[in-house]
């Protein structure tokens, strides 16, 4: 350093001093360095469906002695020798923490409720690949010069646990990413890694304490303190975190005091267990195992802690360990069929051990290769076990060269392969899927939907309107599905394991830790007769109106139901979620192998769900003609039937430029099948039938103008009538006007689309050239056209359209 001091900041470029020989500054850039090439890199892996795990570690790879570091320009400018005790310093911190994230994933109860299938194969996973990595480590000794001198147990114990790992959050993440969560695969393959996860520390502090300079009896030592300290974490601390979780109620703010001083607890068990010699990051992963998992304040511990530690240091600990790779130290053939070896003895024990388990229990052969490549999976415990070995000179650094390069390949591998293996079962066809629609099929069977929502807030809403649409002919059967964001913070990790024990979507079975979106649906229940049954789905907003597919197609809904991409705020104006919302349901519109409805919450009922005795609601259906606004009909058929429900029924003259007689006798046939099934209810004044001449825009928003004091508006989505606003979304020409600012009303709004196997890309019957009567512009912008006009004639294609 300049000045012939160590010193923190520089006085400025502009004082002759270089600010790269001072502390602060360099370490400034090096953090902001990783930042950019890890996450760069991760953009660019995205489309191959990896962890962000493998580009932090190729990132930290490329800015060592292997790539970039060739450069000793770079490598004394950027990475100088003297700056590593800083940035080795800060990565072990932010390991610390990490790793006390990982404690407060896993929990006890749900390890201790493992079944014995994937208790089997966590065992044999661990068992056969520590086995052989104990022969791998012979080869290693032979082939490597160096490592003859390093105690020879150490190093045994240091290769088995190194092939044996299965990185827990990095398979959750890939199970997540590949929509396995939800099956019975990954409900086993989740169990097996947790149990492997907590066995793989213990295996790790024994190959710690043996690799101690001195002798066996301190090594002895070592293990009974920490044992010591085990008991000491049960017994003393867990019940004072209990006491504070306790004095953190849900909905009140956790105390400053109580975050902070978890915090410091994280840091002096983390100093003890480097007094005792089992390094740092035990002591921080037993605070976070013992934190209680219910109730809100492992949550709030969580998102206090993992954005700074995930985003900012952790990165730099790949990073170091990238500086302590060079590849160029893996020479001559016998080096590199070390490599091979240890790839091809790491992929056999894992996979072999886990699929020979598996085939025993009865899992198909299919499903037996897919777990056994997912539990091969390696991460960031891996590279902890490598560098500690290296750093205790268990390892050398060919032989840590090679290991790091088996953990980056085995885990490479592991999502192109599952998606090559394994083909999950598609629902049988023995039932056949006939039932799209509402307004369509016989009367008899239920009538099944999907409806989905993103928060507690809209759950009254939700009720409330499943209430209105129980009907009376068809039983209803409603699958209520939460939607959740799954983004990269390691908490997203942790709310899929403690949101069910299995696996998701998840069906809720009564339970001591029911959520308060599962008591609210269970108390609806008792008091309906609807059936109603809870799901959840967690993914990346990218991908998860698969899942909103995938569970219309296997329950065989007849609609789905989802949010609107707004949330209405208290002075009556709407907040977008984002385009990423937006995206989803212009998705779910396109694909849905049913009809679609999307529902404009604007508080239906209050903000608790109506009692079905009490029940008074007017509904309003604006019927401009065509198949949308007949969906919408067979739907408002059902609210009718509900005694507590007033319906009118609002016929606008076909505004069609060129009469269509096929749709003008649908429209006609639709509107008598109504009047026939609720000829009842309109004898006693509940529903009423209102014809109106309105042709022109004004017209027509003068007309709804007169039914903005009902509670629900159903109108088809895309009805043959000019849009009522300059700009409309997903929810059509009417729609949009409905929920525009322009319209002053409390009520909210379902918007009905029906489905169409022409315009539907996944239908077998799918016609490219098929089109709405009436596009929207996001119509046009789905189907690649050119962001035609709206206009209330039927769609015929443009010459540019047919080339």
């Amino acid at each position: 350093m300049a000045g012939g001091g160590a010193k923190v900041a520089s006085h400025g470029a502009f004082q002759g001093e270089n600010p790269l020989d001072y502390a602060l500054p360099l370490i400034i850039l090096q953090i902001c360095l990783v930042i950019v090439v890890t996450r760069g890199l991760a953009y660019l892996l995205r489309p191959l469906r990896q962890p962000r795990v493998i580009a932090e570690i190729i990132g930290g790879i490329l800015l060592g002695p292997s790539a970039l570091g060739r450069s000793t320009t770079f490598l004394d400018a950027v990475f100088p020798a003297r700056s590593m005790v800083v940035l080795d310093t800060l990565a072990n911190l932010g390991l610390l923490f990490f790793l006390f994230l990982v404690g407060l994933e896993l929990d006890l109860n749900a390890i201790r409720r493992t079944g014995k299938k994937a208790l089997a194969i966590s065992l044999s996973g661990i068992a056969v690949p520590f086995a052989i990595g104990i022969g791998t480590s012979f080869a290693f000794r032979a082939t490597l010069p160096g490592l003859q001198d390093t105690p020879k147990a150490p190093f045994l114990v240091f290769m088995g646990v190194a092939l044996s790992i299965t990185a827990f959050p990095v398979l959750a993440r890939i199970l997540t990413e590949l929509k396995l969560l939800t099956t019975d695969l990954g409900r086993v393959a989740m169990s097996a890694a947790a149990v492997d996860d907590v066995t793989a520390w213990i295996l790790l502090a024994l190959a710690i304490a043996l690799s101690g300079n001195g002798s066996p009896i301190i090594s002895l030592w070592v293990l009974l303190t920490a044992v010591g300290f085990v008991a000491a974490v049960f017994v003393l601390l867990r019940p004072l975190l209990a006491w504070m979780a306790r004095r953190s109620p849900e909905g009140e703010p956790v105390k400053e005091v109580y975050v902070v001083a978890t915090l410091a607890l994280v840091l002096a068990a983390g100093f003890v267990t480097d007094v005792i010699g089992i390094h740092a990051l035990f002591g921080a992963f037993m605070v976070g195992i013992v934190v209680p998992k219910d109730g809100q304040f492992a949550g709030v511990l969580i998102e206090k802690v993992e954005e700074l530690i995930s985003g900012l240091f952790l990165p730099l600990y790949f990073v170091s360990s990238g500086l302590k790779t060079n590849v160029a130290t893996i020479r001559g053939a016998k080096s590199w069929g070390l490599l091979v070896l240890v790839i091809l003895n790491a992929c056999v024990g894992k996979i072999g051990g886990a699929v020979g388990t598996c085939l025993l229990v009865k899992i198909p052969f299919r499903e037996a290769i897919t777990i056994g490549f997912l539990m091969n999976t390696k991460g960031l415990v891996e590279l902890v076990v490598l560098n500690i070995g290296r750093d205790r000179k268990v390892l050398n650094d060919e032989a840590f060269a090679i290991m790091v390069l088996m953990a980056l390949f085995t885990t490479f591998i592991t999502t192109p392969i599952v998606m090559a293996v394994y083909k999950p079962a598609r629902p049988s066809a023995s039932v056949p899927y006939k039932r799209r629609t509402v307004g369509g099929g016989d009367e008899d069977g239920d009538l099944r939907v999907l409806a989905c929502f993103h928060g507690y807030r809209n759950i009254p809403t939700l009720l409330n309107l499943v209430e209105l649409s129980r009907g009376t002919r068809r039983r209803l059967v409603v699958y209520a599905m939460h939607l959740v964001e799954l983004s990269e913070r390691s908490s997203a990790i942790s709310m899929v394991h403690r949101t069910r024990r299995n696996a998701l979507p998840f069906f809720s079975n009564a339970s001591s830790s029911e959520t308060t979106t599962e008591v609210a649906f269970e108390a609806f229940q008792q008091l309906s007769t609807v059936r109603v049954r809870p799901m959840t789905a967690i993914s990346v907003m990218d991908t998860i109106h698969r899942d909103i597919i995938d569970s219309a197609a296997s329950k065989r809904a007849a609609v789905v139901i989802v949010p609107y991409h707004k949330t209405h705020q208290a002075d009556g104006s709407f907040h977008s979620l984002g385009s990423a919302y937006h995206a989803v349901n212009k998705r779910v519109l396109r694909e849905a192998p049913c009809s679609v409805a999307i529902l404009v919450d604007r508080g239906l009922g209050g903000h608790s769900q109506v009692a079905a005795q009490n029940v008074a609601f007017t509904v309003a259906v604006l019927f401009f003609g065509g198949p949308d606004d007949r969906e919408a009909l067979a739907y408002a058929t059902r609210m009718a039937e509900h005694p507590g429900v007033a319906v009118t029924m609002s016929r606008f003259q076909p505004s069609r430029a060129f009469p269509e007689d096929g749709e003008d006798a649908a429209d006609e046939a639709a509107v008598e099948a109504f009047k026939a099934r609720v000829a009842a209810a309109a004898d006693d004044g509940s529903v009423r039938f209102e014809e109106r001449e309105a042709r022109t825009k004004e017209e027509v928003v003068e007309a709804i103008a007169t039914l903005s004091k009902c509670n629900v508006f159903v109108v088809g989505r895309i009805p043959p009538t000019a849009p009522l606003v300059e700009n409309t979304d997903e929810l059509g020409p009417v729609g949009s006007y409905l929920a525009s600012p322009e319209f002053k009303t409390s009520a909210s709004v379902l918007v009905i689309k029906r489905y169409d196997p022409a315009t539907n890309p996944k239908s077998m019957r799918f016609d490219p050239k098929a089109r709405p009567p009436v596009a929207t512009d996001v119509d046009d912008e789905e189907m690649g056209g050119a962001g035609a006009t709206v206009v209330p004639v039927p769609w015929s294609p443009s010459p540019n359209e047919l080339a």
